[in-house]
């Protein structure tokens, strides 16, 4: 397995006013795992969420 580094990134539906959250899609064909964590706080903590459970939110938040 290659080890990846996050590509982080901010939803286009995001307002710029600084309360976003930032994820990583980009890890979650190769480690099962999106991490998540707060645009604010670049450098703090993520959570790392499956793959699974991410698609799940994503097409919740769609309806």
């Amino acid at each position: 397995m290659k080890n990846a580094s996050p590509r982080w990134f901010t939803s286009s539906y995001s307002e710029n006013g600084g309360v976003c959250v930032e994820v990583a899609t980009n890890l979650a064909a190769s480690h099962g795992t999106v991490p998540v964590r707060d645009s604010k706080t670049p450098t703090g903590p993520s959570l790392a969420v499956s793959a699974e459970a991410w698609t799940t939110f994503v097409a919740m938040t769609r309806h």
